[in-house]
């Protein structure tokens, strides 16, 4: 028996020795976050993810939406996620928090508000997750789900909030390390893979009716195999019009861009103050020197010692975080791009030759 409980109490991992290495999405799950992400587009919304952590793998077995009013003075989202858990307990549903999901679009996700919102959870829940659902990019057939984690650098700086270049240099910190990715897998019941094979059963003589989770008889089995015909041409990839995706994303990427350089030249103008200070600095130094030759030369006593760092204060560094999570966004933009533009330059290279 002693031996029975060790295993357990190394598989549920009670003492948080194990690290999370992937996520493990029941399907139901799933099903409600991108029902709760595509009924409010284009608002952003949340949720929590409620599971256990099962030697290395995160199980998320439920979740549950927050309310839109979460902006209201009288919200209170602890109060409101406590209730919710006690409801779920009294229902024998997992009510253990493990983490919160939100929608996004484009890609956009990458801002203070979503790091401080994440760093929160994992110094309470250090095996927390963020789930990111992308709502466009699901829309184009496959669906797009990330598990990520603020990684334990960023963790470190953002307890000292010491975002300078020296810092992050020190740390070797940069925007493609902020976050880890975790793999995600989806599982499904056995009455929901029994209900796949079915649909995927290739069977003419039986119809599957979604709506009702029931099979019934074809009667019109004639008239429908009369009217089927053979494959029917698809002329959709003759469209040389610009992917609409690939259009958003460039207009996203300008306007991400422009925020870059507003940073840029807020941290030039630092450097130039930074300039402007040491020179005076300098000159104030090789004044004082030159007046105390002259008084040794006249046998005068020298100039009294002065603090000339209190005099000329440095202004501080400006907080490079927001610099971190542009260029972040912006990475994340390109590779839209570069996935998603391939086709439609292709397709234009292909009619530029032709016509030649």
């Amino acid at each position: 028996m002693p031996a029975n409980k060790d295993q357990l109490s190394a598989a549920l991992d009670i003492e948080g020795v194990v690290p999370i290495q992937s996520v493990q999405l029941d399907a139901m799950v799933v099903l409600k976050i991108v029902k709760h992400c595509r009924e409010s587009i284009p608002a952003t919304v949340t949720g929590q993810l409620m599971g256990l952590d099962v030697n290395g793998v995160l199980e998320v077995t439920h979740s549950f939406p927050m309310p839109k009013n979460q902006e209201s003075e009288d919200f209170e989202g602890s109060t409101y996620q406590l209730q919710m858990m006690r409801c779920l307990r009294e229902v024998n549903v997992d009510d253990n928090s493990v983490g919160w999901y939100q929608s996004t679009n484009m890609g956009n996700f990458m801002n203070q508000s979503l790091i401080e919102h994440q760093y929160e959870f994992q110094q309470a829940l250090s095996k927390s997750v963020l789930i990111i659902h992308d709502v466009s990019r699901s829309s184009m057939g496959n669906l797009n789900l990330r598990a990520l984690r603020l990684t334990p650098a960023f963790m470190k700086l953002y307890k000292e909030n010491k975002f300078t270049t020296e810092a992050l240099a020190r740390a070797k910190l940069t925007f493609s390390n902020i976050f880890e990715e975790l793999p995600i897998t989806i599982r499904n019941s056995a009455l929901l893979n029994a209900l796949l094979y079915e649909l995927e059963t290739p069977d003419e003589s039986v119809e599957i009716s979604t709506s009702h989770l029931t099979t019934y008889k074809n009667t019109n089995n004639a008239q429908s195999t009369g009217s089927k015909t053979v494959l029917t041409p698809n002329y959709d990839m003759l469209d040389l019009s610009m992917d609409p995706f690939v259009a958003k994303n460039l207009e996203f990427l300008m306007e991400t861009i422009d925020d870059h350089t507003q940073e840029q030249g807020n941290y030039a103008y630092w450097q130039r103050s930074v300039e402007r200070e040491n020179k005076k600095k300098a000159a104030y130094l090789l004044n004082r020197k030159t007046e105390n030759a002259r008084r040794a030369q006249a046998g005068q006593a020298p100039l009294p010692n002065e603090d000339v760092d209190s005099m000329f204060k440095l202004p501080a560094e400006p907080s490079r975080l927001d610099h971190l999570l542009i260029s972040g966004q912006i990475d994340n933009y390109c590779k839209q791009i570069n996935e998603f533009a391939g086709p439609t330059l292709g397709k234009l290279f292909a009619v530029g030759e032709l016509q030649k």
